[in-house]
């Protein structure tokens, strides 16, 4: 039998992880379609996350995400993310976020990582993988945003990156400016003609990709109306549309029972239904081919965000920063713990 020993613990911070994403976008998008196809063939283990709230503070929450990744992964961790809206009325990001990974043969966590920047990346690939399963191709008429936030930005570096083309932006978001703000980086980077919304309701008419990126805690879309045209939503937000605007629509997600859960709109549509009959399918049926989005209606994707993307995005990193033998190592961070 081989000696099992710790491995040695590197910490990774945001500068590290941003420099090994920038400019292999392709590459992510293809490591988070492996965790997804992983999943869907029973080689992970995703607990449901567990939500920390705050009876003085109804808007803020620490979510915990654990998992194991098996497949080409092997690997095993946490995230740790918290969801402070208020914080960026004093200049401070929303989300921080940190990850463990661990080492599937002696349990021994041998990365601590920076995390909002992965939470992010791996949720802005998940969404333009869905997107292009829906979508069939990677072209679209003209993309809605509602919320021009970081998660929108990280959406539209992989939309760029994948060189998606696109005719038309239509921006929304209740700060104006930060949709003047996001616009006019649009505007440098593209020839695509950027319009900024007075209404949300512009951010869906005539845009056949409509991605959602808000913090809202509870539906504010109501009229189906906006879906008349059967255009892609993209609902990273997941709290954002009526249970109308999910029953007229054809619905998909990561994996069903973490969706339909904390009063997500998947969740709000199963109280009033009493059923999840409305909920197609996974994006794992999409990869496999065992569903195909019915193209004379609506489909929206509502991915709740899995720590098993997490744990490839993270693993992928990790590998590469070592690599580079950037990072900051410790052989002994174990050392003097008793057997």
């Amino acid at each position: 039998m081989p000696t099992l020993t710790p491995p040695p613990m590197t910490v990774i911070d945001a500068g590290d992880i941003a420099a090994q994403i920038e400019g292999h976008r392709p590459e992510i998008v293809e490591t988070v379609r492996a965790a997804y196809l992983a999943h869907d063939a029973g080689q992970s283990a995703n607990p449901h996350s567990s939500f920390l709230r705050f009876p003085h503070n109804d808007r803020a929450r620490i979510i915990s995400l654990p998992a194991y990744l098996g497949g080409e992964f092997e690997v095993a961790g946490n995230k740790w993310i918290a969801s402070f809206p208020e914080n960026t009325r004093h200049g401070i990001p929303r989300a921080s976020a940190t990850l463990i990974l661990n080492d599937c043969a002696t349990g021994f966590p041998f990365a601590c990582m920076e995390s909002s920047v992965i939470s992010a990346t791996r949720t802005a690939a998940s969404a333009v993988l869905g997107a292009e399963a829906l979508v069939g191709e990677r072209r679209a008429r003209r993309v809605g945003i509602v919320g021009t936030g970081l998660i929108a930005q990280h959406v539209w570096a992989f939309l760029r990156d994948l060189e998606w083309e696109i005719g038309g932006f239509r921006l929304f978001d209740l700060d104006q400016d930060a949709a003047k703000r996001f616009g006019a980086v649009l505007e440098e980077h593209t020839e695509a003609e950027v319009v900024v919304a007075d209404r949300v309701e512009d951010a869906f008419t005539d845009c056949d990709l409509v991605v959602v990126t808000t913090v809202a805690g509870e539906p504010h879309l109501h009229d189906t109306r906006l879906l008349a045209h059967n255009p892609v939503v993209l609902h990273l937000s997941l709290r954002d549309l009526a249970p109308e605007l999910i029953l007229a629509a054809q619905n998909f997600t990561d994996d069903v029972d973490h969706a339909v859960r904390e009063r997500t709109s998947l969740h709000l549509t199963e109280q009033r239904t009493g059923n999840r009959d409305f909920v197609d399918g996974t994006l794992g049926d999409l990869l496999r081919n065992r569903l195909r989005r019915h193209p004379g209606r609506p489909a929206v994707f509502s991915p709740f965000g899995l720590g098993v993307l997490d744990l490839a995005v993270g693993k992928w990193v990790h590998d590469r920063v070592v690599a580079a033998g950037r990072g900051h190592r410790r052989s002994g961070f174990f050392d003097g713990v008793g057997v």
